[in-house]
C-alpha cells in the first residue's frame, strides 16, 4: 500500500518514506508508527493503542513515546509546534490530520540498501532489563558466534545506528563474526531518558545489569571512548567473567583531570550543548561532529548530527557530557588482569593520542597499537578501520 500526502509518499510493502523523489531515512520502529497514525487517521489513537501496536505493550517511558512521535514529525517536517500533520490531543492521545490518498501498489524502485545491513538489523532482538535504581535498560544481540558486548558510549541507539553511515559497518563486520551485544545507555537511545542519575557508577552498574541479563559467564568487552573507562571498571570488579578487553579511542581520565587547557574546553562544550542542542539548525552540534569525524563526508557529517539530537535530550546530553569528563580510573589500570588490546589513531581530534599510550602503559601486559587516522570513530573506507578489524580479529581468535 501507497500513501502520498503533501510532498511525500510512503510505501508501506517496501518500508520506504520519500519527499518526492528522495528517499528519506527513518528508523524502522518510527516508520512503524508513522504507517499506524496513517492508518488510522480517522480517530484519535491513544498512548495505550501506540503501545499495543508499536511495543506490543511492553512498558516504555512517556519520553521515550514522545521522543517517537517528534521523530515522526521531523521525518515529515512537522514539529510540536506547528502540528500541521501529526496532532497531539490533550489527554487524548494523536492523530494524523493530513489529507492522505491511498494506492495499491508501491512506488518507483529506489537505490537499494546494503541487504547484510537491513537483514542484520533485522534478526537482531531488542530487550529491556532493569539497573538496580529501577532503570529500564535497552539492549540487543546479534550474529553467532562467540559472545562480544560492546560498552555504550556517546552517543548510540540500538535501531537508529543500523542506518547510520557512521555505525553500521560496525556492527556488520562485528555481527558476522561474533554474537555482538550492545545497549544505550541511561538517558539515551531505546533507554529510559526520565532517570534521577546519571554517573559513571550507574553507567557501570548498567553494564553489570546487561551482562546478567544476557547470561554471560564468559565473553570478550569492547570499549569505545569513555566506555573504555566503564570497561576498565567492569573488568576489574569481574575478572573471571572477561576474557579479552579491547579498548579503542579511551582514556582513564576525563578532560577535567588534564590540566586546564581542557578544563577551559569541557566548559565551552557544556555552554554550547546548553545553549544548542536542542535547535533545529545543527551548527552547535556541529562542533561535536567536527571532532568525532573531521573526515566525514556532507552526508556522514549530517547523519551524526541528527544521530545526536535524536538519541538524548539537550538535560541528559550535558549531565552525560558532565559525567564523562570527570571520569578517572587511573588507579584501577594496575589492576587489570585481564588480556587487553588498546587502539588509538594518532590524530584523534576528540581524545588526545597520549590518553590512548597512557592508558596502555598503565595496564600491564597489554598491546597498543597506534592507527593511522584522525577519526575519533572510524569510518567504514579509512586504513584505519581495516587495520582495527586485523588487529581485534587476531586478539580475539587467540
Amino acid at each position: 500500500m501507497l500513501f502520498r500526502f503533501e510532498r511525500y509518499s510512503i510505501d508501506a510493502d517496501r518500508r520506504e518514506l520519500r519527499r518526492g523523489t528522495e528517499l528519506v531515512d527513518i528508523e524502522p520502529q518510527v516508520f512503524d508508527l508513522l504507517i499506524y497514525l496513517i492508518r488510522n487517521r480517522d480517530r484519535v489513537v491513544s498512548r495505550d493503542d501506540v503501545l499495543d501496536a508499536i511495543w506490543s505493550g511492553r512498558i516504555v517511558s512517556e519520553s521515550t513515546l514522545s521522543s517517537r512521535i517528534n521523530a515522526a514529525r521531523r521525518a515529515i517536517d512537522d514539529s510540536g509546534a506547528e502540528q500541521r500533520l501529526l496532532k497531539t490531543i490533550a489527554r487524548k492521545g494523536f492523530r494524523f490530520v493530513g489529507e492522505v490518498q491511498d494506492h495499491a501498489g508501491s512506488a518507483a524502485p529506489a537505490p537499494a540498501r546494503p541487504e547484510r545491513d537491513l537483514a542484520a538489523a533485522a534478526r537482531q532482538e531488542i530487550q529491556f532489563c532493569t539497573a538496580s535504581d529501577g532503570v529500564s535498560i535497552a539492549y540487543a544481540s546479534v550474529g553467532q558466534g562467540p559472545p562480544l558486548l560492546k560498552t555504550a558510549n556517546w552517543l548510540n541507539h540500538l535501531e537508529y545506528d543500523w542506518q547510520s553511515p557512521i555505525w553500521r559497518h560496525w556492527l556488520r563486520e562485528l555481527s558476522a563474526e561474533y554474537r555482538l551485544i550492545r545497549y544505550d545507555a541511561r538517558g539515551n537511545g531505546l533507554s529510559d531518558w526520565d532517570v534521577d542519575e546519571i554517573s559513571f557508577e550507574a553507567f557501570v552498574r548498567d553494564l553489570e545489569c546487561v551482562v546478567d541479563a544476557n547470561g554471560l559467564k564468559k565473553f570478550s568487552l569492547l570499549g569505545l571512548s569513555q566506555g573504555c573507562a566503564v570497561s576498565i571498571c567492569y573488568a576489574v570488579r569481574h575478572p573471571e567473567r572477561v576474557s579479552h578487553l579491547v579498548l579503542c579511542g579511551g582514556y582513564a581520565r576525563g578532560r577535567r583531570h588534564r590540566g586546564q587547557l581542557e578544563i577551559d574546553q569541557a566548559d565551552a562544550m557544556e555552554t554550547l550543548i546548553r545553549q544548542g542542542w536542542g535547535r533545529e539548525n545543527p551548527a552547535f552540534r556541529q562542533l561535536f561532529t567536527s571532532l568525532f569525524i573531521p573526515g566525514a563526508t556532507a552526508e556522514q557529517a549530517q547523519w551524526y548530527n541528527d544521530l545526536q539530537r535524536m538519541t538524548a535530550s539537550p538535560e541528559n546530553a550535558l549531565r552525560m557530557r558532565r559525567s564523562i569528563d570527570n571520569i578517572d580510573v587511573v588507579d584501577l589500570l594496575q589492576d587489570v588482569r585481564v588480556p587487553t588490546l588498546v587502539l588509538h589513531c594518532r590524530d584523534d581530534a576528540a581524545v588526545p593520542f597520549q590518553e590512548g599510550r597512557r592508558m596502555a602503559a598503565g595496564i600491564a601486559g597489554s598491546r597498543f597499537v597506534a592507527l593511522e587516522g584522525r577519526n575519533h570513530v572510524m569510518l567504514e573506507h579509512e586504513p584505519a578501520w581495516k587495520r582495527f578489524r586485523e588487529e581485534v580479529t587476531h586478539f580475539l581468535g587467540s
